[in-house]
């Protein structure tokens, strides 16, 4: 075999190597990524039903429930438009609370709820994921539009 043939080979070799590589790199990646929804696009069906993303709102007031195994807790994270009921077995971050951002991943139940199975809250008093603080602002403008759009009752 000619030299100039056994570079041809071998660059194409190199070439479709270097093809398969991508390929399982971007697999792992679009298998791990987690896209971000707030409530409304939950309840709107925009999330995923088979695949785990990544929930954000406020913690609803009032909401936060402890069963007696101590590591089971249900609450419900809100955009102010939508709620959506969230349940996570684990120790939650030492700064969750109620009225705080939390941001927690998971996936959605057979019942609508959603099974966390990591959940964020936020580092300190003036901090938000931009993710979340963007949800909020959307709700609070789709909340307010469509409030226009009512017509005013009589009292």
């Amino acid at each position: 075999m000619k030299p100039r043939h056994k570079r041809l080979i071998f660059i194409a070799g190199g070439i479709g190597g270097l093809a398969v590589a991508t390929t399982l790199v971007l697999n792992a990646l679009n298998s791990n990524i987690a896209l971000f929804f707030s409530p409304s696009q939950v309840v709107a069906k925009e999330a995923p039903v088979d695949k785990a993303f990544r929930l954000g709102g406020l913690v609803r007031q009032g909401s936060l429930q402890r069963e007696k195994d101590g590591l089971t807790v249900h609450f419900v994270v809100t955009d102010t438009a939508r709620d959506i009921k969230v349940t996570y077995i684990g120790i939650l971050p030492d700064l969750f609370r109620e009225g705080q951002g939390v941001v927690a991943q998971g996936r959605l139940g057979d019942d609508g709820g959603f099974r966390a199975t990591e959940v964020l809250a936020k580092h300190d008093e003036t901090y938000m994921p931009p993710e979340v603080a963007d949800a909020l602002a959307k709700a609070k403008i789709n909340t307010a539009a469509g409030d226009a759009a009512l017509p005013m009752q009589a009292p």
